[in-house]
């Protein structure tokens, strides 16, 4: 068998010593007879499962105790409901800095709950930049302001976290979660979708402060709502078994692989490579501001878009696959989150090299 290369956006590639660990385990849990995807989540094997994530994710991102960790559905995208929901809080109303078109739609949701100001907006510039934090207009009495610390259709990160004077900060870190060390206790509320750096798609990670939560609106429904989902250790319901069985798998990887100190420093070295060799040429080009470069999704343009087809065929004959940019943006992306390699990542300079010398 041979693998391709899988620069996809998400659900993304992941670690192989994950993947062979899973298909090892696949018909027999250490042991008990039946895989996790059989398992009763209250039964004590995948109590245990549930559990030990859970210890290995506060370890890695240094979570700290006044803060819950919830395992939940609906994706990223479900957030944007749940979100307002939950920290409303008497509140009338929510500050969106948007970055891009998951920024545009997180906040589209919200304003059905209560009023959302656009603080600050780089649409004007094609989402090529974080805006000034000077000239972002923030509101004091706001339930929370929200970010988007990496775009994955436009390739913008914060590379801080920007100072909100006492609002919650709260953030869609769905394609950079764990990419790097961060503070989390300067976040109010951090939410992910698992299917670019943690695992399969269908589990979402939320940590939230403990005192933002117990006040959601009225109306809220009970698997949508913070606490109740807290006070019943994300089990409210069946949760999703096996991602979350995966996803404990893919945190004692990026243990092994030196924590996120480790995984930050090879997900730098991947991206100034790609970047490197984008910048030292005219064939290629990359749209954003320098500063505000994605380490996890690199878009790039051909100096010719009518090459855009040819390229993405020989990538694909030489085993590199997912290449093709968003459908609102074109051109290319290469999502080069914790599990893809530096061989990986050679191998596509490796070839847009090959292709710019033959088609320039």
């Amino acid at each position: 068998m041979k693998r391709i290369v899988n620069f996809s956006a998400g659900p993304a590639t992941l670690p192989l010593a994950v993947l062979e660990q899973v298909q090892a385990e696949l018909l027999d849990w250490r042991g008990s007879g039946m895989s996790v995807m059989e398992m009763s989540h209250r039964d004590k094997e995948f109590m245990s499962i549930a559990q030990d994530a859970e210890k290995d994710l506060r370890e890695i991102a240094g979570i700290p105790a006044n803060y819950k960790v919830l395992f939940l559905q609906g994706g990223a995208t479900g957030q944007f409901t749940f979100l307002p929901m939950n920290l409303l809080r008497g509140k009338t109303g929510f500050d969106y800095v948007l970055t891009g078109d998951w920024g545009k739609k997180a906040a589209k949701e919200a304003g059905k709950y209560g009023k959302v100001n656009i603080a600050a907006s780089s649409e004007a510039d094609k989402f090529t930049r974080i805006p000034d934090v000077k000239t972002w207009k923030l509101d004091p009495n706001a339930a929370y302001v929200h970010i988007t610390p990496n775009e994955t259709i436009h390739g913008v990160e914060f590379h801080q976290e920007p100072e909100t004077n006492g609002v919650p900060l709260v953030a869609d870190m769905s394609s950079n979660i764990l990419s790097r060390p961060i503070d989390i206790s300067k976040y109010g509320l951090i939410y992910a979708g698992a299917q670019k750096n943690i695992g399969p798609s269908g589990i979402t990670i939320v940590i939230v402060r403990e005192d933002l939560i117990g006040q959601a609106v009225p109306s809220t429904p009970g698997i949508f709502d913070y606490k109740q989902m807290a006070d019943n250790e994300s089990m409210l319901n069946t949760p999703p078994c096996f991602s979350w069985y995966v996803s404990g798998l893919v945190f004692k990887w990026i243990k092994e692989n030196g924590g996120l100190a480790g995984i930050g420093e090879r997900n730098a070295r991947k991206a100034a490579a790609l970047y490197d060799y984008i910048d030292s040429q005219d064939f290629y080009r990359n749209p954003v501001a320098k500063a505000d470069r994605s380490r996890m999704n690199i878009p790039f343009t051909l100096a010719n878009a009518e090459l855009d087809a040819d390229f993405l065929k020989g990538a694909k004959a030489a085993g590199l696959s997912g290449l093709k940019g968003h459908r609102s943006v074109g051109g290319m992306r290469a999502s080069i989150y914790n599990a893809m390699t530096q061989e990986g990542v050679n191998a596509l300079i490796e070839y847009m090299k090959e292709f710019a010398r033959t088609k320039g």
